[in-house]
């Protein structure tokens, strides 16, 4: 009779049989690192110590040391040394007044270092404001303003513009024995500035360095030797620029064609 072949597995096919597993040696090794584990919490546990001190260093004018200390303390919160997040006390201090950069180290095997940076100002802005020399606006009320800072003022959002303009001119003018005590950026984009002297130079909205560098060139000898009878200088024409005397009669040293702001 003729019916299906038997199947027949061949001589050379094996059946599938998992590896021995050696449980003997995975339980050294699992133990072992175990006991490596427990051994590096028992390090960081022996580390990990109360801080019990908080050394705050810098140059201070602005900020006060204790203030600085106290804000690390209430940011610790029972935290040991290893433990401490030394990014939110950094933090922290950032929020304090005049406080421009923070270093926070840890001190073994209890302490803190704490390193502070005040902000430097660089100018007033508008009443109560105050630039840094980056001219980011850090202090936008404060109450004590040096004197002898320059006043600068822009529409809302330029205060680094305004401030940068600023400190390249002020480079230029007190090489040429001038001070400059005032710099404005109006809504329209028009730029002017105050010298010490009571002199108003206005630079319009156009060509601003090229204006600058006109003044420099052709009128600040002007200004220099006769500023107490200058109210403004106007560098806004096209060839050469007007002076308006403080008599109240105005001059123009080569200004044909007229300004064009």
């Amino acid at each position: 009779m003729l019916g299906r072949p038997k199947n027949r597995r061949k001589p050379s096919e094996a059946p599938f049989r998992l590896p021995a597993i050696n449980w003997h040696a995975v339980g050294v090794t699992l133990g072992a690192l175990a006991m490596v584990a427990a051994g590096a919490l028992a390090v960081a546990w022996a580390f990990d110590q109360p801080i019990e001190s908080v050394a705050v260093t810098g140059s201070f004018q602005r900020v006060a040391p204790v203030d600085v200390e106290r804000v690390v303390k209430a940011r610790l919160h029972g935290a040991g040394l290893l433990s401490v997040d030394l990014a939110a006390v950094r933090r922290a201090i950032h929020t304090l007044p005049w406080v421009d950069a923070v270093s926070v180290q840890r001190a073994w095997p209890r302490g803190l270092t704490v390193l502070v940076v005040e902000q430097s100002a660089a100018a007033r802005w508008g009443e109560r404001g105050l630039l840094n020399t980056r001219g980011e606006l850090f202090a936008a009320d404060e109450r004590h303003i040096p004197a002898e800072l320059a006043q600068l003022a822009g529409p809302e959002g330029k205060e680094a513009l305004v401030a940068q303009r600023y400190l390249a001119a002020e480079g230029r003018l007190m090489q040429a024995g001038l001070r400059l005590s005032a710099m404005r950026l109006d809504a329209r984009g028009a730029w002017e500035f105050d010298l010490a002297n009571g002199v108003t130079v206005r630079l319009g909205r156009r060509m601003v360095d090229e204006r600058f560098e006109k003044f420099m060139d052709t009128a600040l000898r002007l200004v220099t030797q006769r500023g107490e009878e200058i109210a403004y200088v106007d560098m806004r024409y096209t060839n050469g620029f007007a002076i308006g005397w403080r008599s109240g009669a105005a001059h123009g040293a080569g200004s044909e064609g007229g300004h064009d702001a």
